[in-house]
């Protein structure tokens, strides 16, 4: 169940953040996507050469010889899971601790407001939002690529990318969401909420670095969404994505059974 009214002022007093990242990825996604050409890909390749570690490690050391997957590198492997997951960690504790913050959280949670009708319209706020921003990229995306490369996109396996892409930003989002849960003071549950996302992405980098730190992989998350996977069609990667929806689900359950239990009589 949803309280609409805490819906409606929740999206009023967060809709402005959600319009700059919108700004700063409509900025990104036009200038990478009117960079896409095929004959460029030597001169690319060559300028990763000269810096194999830090191309690696952002995943932009193979240009590739499609679209799909000049996007995939060049956007899905840094910017489209960076800049939504600043907009996760911002909005979770937005939307939770600062009412705790500000001793305001008795005012929400006052009749005829059950704490489950609050904590659902939360999560449904978060989930809306992020999902608004992901859908954005993906038509802007598509938009854009028909625009200037009429054909030259895989739209199919573009889609299924993008679910992977939800999925992924839906478990960072359950993650911030149960940090702000679990701890009162936002210090704690905006510093945990960074500390892991920004950890798993380090940890990512490194893995993608050079042969020598692959095995780091399978200590983040983030590996659970792999676009070469998605792009080739191998079944692993649909498992890999349902993995992470079904981790997203599992952690906002235990933050909700968290704050249903919760002491919040300061």
């Amino acid at each position: 169940m949803i309280n609409f009214t805490l819906l409606k002022k929740e999206i009023k007093s967060n809709y402005k953040i959600l319009l700059i990242f919108i700004g700063v990825l409509t900025l990104y996604s036009s200038m990478i996507i009117s960079m896409f050409d095929p004959k460029l890909g030597e001169s690319l390749k060559q300028m990763a050469e000269s810096m194999p570690g830090l191309f690696s490690a952002f995943k932009m050391s193979d240009p590739g010889s499609t679209m799909i997957e000049f996007i995939s590198n060049y956007l899905y492997g840094f910017l489209f899971i960076v800049f939504p997951m600043i907009f996760s960690i911002i909005l979770s504790n937005r939307l939770i601790t600062r009412y705790i913050d500000k001793g305001s959280m008795s005012y929400i949670l006052s009749a005829p407001n059950r704490r489950g009708k609050i904590i659902g319209t939360w999560i449904f706020t978060m989930v809306l939002m992020i999902f608004f921003l992901v859908a954005y990229v993906t038509i802007l995306s598509v938009v854009l690529a028909q625009a200037m490369f009429k054909g030259e996109l895989d739209v199919s396996k573009f889609l299924i990318m993008n679910v992977g892409l939800f999925g992924l930003q839906a478990f960072i989002l359950a993650l911030c969401f149960m940090f702000s849960c679990i701890f009162s003071d936002s210090k704690y549950a905006l510093g945990l909420s960074a500390a892991f996302n920004v950890g798993f992405l380090l940890i990512q980098m490194l893995s993608n670095a050079g042969d020598k730190f692959e095995k780091l992989k399978y200590l983040t998350p983030l590996t659970l969404f792999d676009t070469s996977s998605i792009i080739a069609g191998d079944e692993s990667s649909y498992i890999c994505i349902g993995v992470l929806y079904l981790l997203a689900l599992v952690m906002f359950i235990a933050g909700a059974v968290v704050f249903s239990k919760k002491d919040l009589s300061v």
